[in-house]
């Protein structure tokens, strides 16, 4: 609405400074599919000059403040639209709509890290990648708009990603920035850990109890403070006195490692000098290295932003960690990096231009390592602890940090991963029940009688006396996480750590875990082939049914399994929304249900509720203790009441040998009306599909 000339006037003297060379610029843009259905429309743009702080530079550094521009984009926000993604933001909600996003990596957010990959996906059948590293701020839905606004840019540039369906955009979205390569076949399996196995003994003897229980394990990890000195990239040879030896005897058991190196490098070791000479040290503008708050004893971080400094950085892992022991996964902690680098600069420019950048480069120096010196030979796996655009493509396991080992926690752990993975990366995980443990004062007593009674791991969790059961909860949603990791800060944190009521049941889900490993794999090649990730918020494969925008504790693992973890201490039971539009089987009773509805389901300590949509193809593989072992399909399970499709993969699990097509694919279909299962490819199992297919309800 227009204003009278001589208000205008008067506003223009005092805030408008002349002529709007910042905007707003009112270059609507609609954005259309092919066809004409409107996916968005941009209102408005705005690049507004950045006021420089006082010169800190220096000329023998030869870097400059980087002011730039703050810029920022006005779109269109229908009020029936829905936004998933973004990154990792653990307060608790799924749907973004009516939240402000703070997208930048921040260890120290409200409920735990929150993680800034700043992709967003729309009910309305589109993606939006926001080209821009900087600290970003992302209103959503206020006032009807949507607020994207990035501290440094020299432009406003986003990409939209049209597609008919959820699967069509994550292929856009890997089309844009790279493939999700296959893991390694035991990232598929189980990762033992916990805050710390300190000595090479502690580790055999832990690889030793799930032998001689006859329990599935595939890696074990050799966390942090493994070294005489952080940055010396050794071992402490009082505690690790042959680590070559203890590698070669795990993997005759079966069992990889995982070990975590941290990019610190403190004064007086011995690469530090060299790393700050060249100034390969993240640094502020003088050239200083920023040790972030951090002890001498820790230093600051190597800037693996400098390709020199990140090839530097990969061949000493390799030289000093894989060929001489033999680890063969590596943890990347303290991605972030965890310092706030908005006053310092990298090799790529400054960190408040780049603040997000990082775990993208950081992660890329070992994974392009790995492939240029072991070529197809040898499968990557990182772990690491943030992520951002494209990071998906480095072989890397991205998990939900050091949270709190709380019944809350868990309950905002599953919408944090879902709107994880809807980010376009598929591999996340947490540290089953948690890494930090509460204070919890001699007083407490749980707020219901404990489902797992806890005196026989009492000297294990003290006066926490459903940490048991919490621990069993999580543990059983892990089971349906892209990666299942146990790790924490505890003295025992082994599957017979919380006691004889806990331990069958963990067991339970430690071997269910490996029994649906031929499914799982499989849905690792989807992902593969898509970019898609298999654990999936509702809103992927329900798109026509309004009741599941916003449910965050729910989710689809894969085609199949509808996961409904239960988060309440002392709950036997929790409500379960079935989708519209198929019938559902119950799991473990093999009841079937129709979808559209809301139903009470019995959840004992020992069950997590689990629902299969009807259609579905369920392999389950016989009995293996790590993914290593050759496992046959026992048994292939159909849900009838629709038609449906399953692909089953394999190939040798350890190589890239299948980039080259070097693997087993055998489509199945499902004739609902027929009552007929076909193949489609190599045979899948042995034997006639008579002893190997059940029809659930026949």
């Amino acid at each position: 609405m227009q204003l009278d000339a001589l208000n205008q006037s008067l506003r223009e003297h005092y805030f408008g400074g002349g002529p709007r060379r910042n905007g707003p610029y009112n270059d609507t843009i609609s954005i259309t599919t092919a066809s004409g259905k409107p996916l968005l429309t941009m209102r408005n743009w705005f690049m507004m000059p950045n006021r420089p702080a006082a010169s800190s530079g220096s000329a023998e550094s030869g870097q400059k403040n980087d002011s730039g521009y703050r810029v920022s984009a006005v779109f269109d926000s229908p009020a029936d639209e829905h936004y998933y993604g973004l990154g990792q933001h653990q307060q608790g909600f799924l749907d973004l709509r009516d939240h402000r996003i703070e997208c930048w990596h921040e260890y120290n957010a409200i409920g735990g890290e929150t993680v800034c990959v700043p992709f967003m996906v729309s009910s309305r059948d589109y993606g939006l990648i926001w080209d821009n590293p900087s600290k970003t701020t992302i209103d959503l839905g206020f006032n009807l708009q949507n607020v994207w606004s990035s501290e440094v840019g020299d432009r406003v540039s986003f990409f939209v990603i049209a597609g008919d369906n959820s699967d069509e955009i994550y292929e856009g979205y890997r089309q844009l920035t790279g493939i999700t390569p296959m893991l390694p076949k035991a990232t598929y399996g189980y990762i033992q850990s916990k805050a710390i196995y300190p000595t090479q003994d502690q580790l055999m003897a832990v690889a030793k109890g799930y032998r001689d229980r006859n329990l599935p394990l595939d890696v074990l990890v050799v966390d942090f403070l493994n070294m005489t000195k952080q940055g010396e990239l050794d071992l402490d040879p009082v505690r690790w006195p042959d680590p070559d030896a203890m590698n070669k005897q795990l993997h005759s058991m079966g069992i990889k490692t995982l070990l975590s190196v941290w990019p610190h490098f403190a004064p007086g070791t011995r690469y530090y000098d060299m790393l700050r000479q060249k100034g390969w040290l993240v640094h502020t503008a003088d050239g200083t290295p920023d040790y972030g708050g951090f002890k001498d004893v820790i230093g600051p971080n190597i800037d693996t932003t400098n390709p020199e400094a990140a090839r530097w950085w990969w061949e000493a892992i390799r030289d000093r960690y894989v060929k001489p022991y033999g680890f063969d996964y590596i943890w990347l902690d303290e991605t972030e990096p965890d310092i706030d680098p908005a006053k310092d600069f990298f090799y790529v420019g400054s960190g408040t231009r780049y603040y997000n950048v990082y775990p993208l480069f950081h992660t890329a120096s070992v994974y392009e390592g790995f492939r240029r010196d072991f070529g197809d030979s040898r499968r990557v796996m990182i772990l690491a602890r943030a992520a951002y655009l494209g990071a998906q493509r480095n072989g890397t396991v991205f998990w939900s940090s050091d949270v709190r080992s709380t019944w809350d926690m868990l309950k905002r752990s599953i919408p944090a991963g879902l709107g994880f993975t809807a980010s376009g990366m598929p591999y996340w995980d947490t540290d089953i029940a948690g890494f930090f443990s509460p204070s919890i004062p001699s007083t407490y007593h749980a707020a219901h009688a404990p489902l797992i009674d806890p005196s026989d791991a009492q000297r294990n969790v003290g006066n926490y006396e459903d940490y048991p059961e919490l621990f069993v909860r999580w543990f059983e949603w892990g089971a349906f996480q892209p990666v299942m990791r146990a790790h924490g800060e505890r003295e025992h944190n082994e599957v017979w750590s919380y006691g004889k009521q806990a331990e069958p049941i963990l067991e339970k889900y430690l071997r269910l875990r490996y029994k649906l490993l031929p499914y799982i794999y499989s849905l690792g090649f989807h992902t593969y082939q898509t970019g898609a990730p298999y654990t999936r918020a509702l809103f992927m494969d329900f798109p026509d049914d309004p009741n599941v925008a916003d449910i965050g504790d729910e989710y689809m693992f894969g085609p199949a399994f509808l996961v409904a973890p239960v988060t309440e201490q002392g709950a036997i039971s929790r409500k379960v929304y079935l989708p519209a539009g198929t019938v559902w089987y119950n799991y473990w009773t093999n009841k079937r249900l129709t979808g559209g509805q809301t139903v009470e389901v019995s959840a004992p300590i020992d069950t997590i509720p689990l629902f299969i949509r009807a259609g579905s193809i369920v392999p389950l593989g016989n009995e293996i203790l790590s993914a290593e072992e050759p496992q046959t399909i026992a048994c292939v399970l159909i849900y009838p009441g629709a038609d449906g499709d399953f692909t089953v993969y394999n190939d040798d699990g350890q190589t890239y040998a299948y980039e080259k097509g070097n693997s087993k694919i055998t489509r199945l279909h499902w004739n609902d009306a027929a009552r007929q299962l076909t193949h489609e490819g190599p045979e899948a199992w042995t034997g006639s599909d008579a002893g190997i297919v059940k029809i659930v309800g026949r």
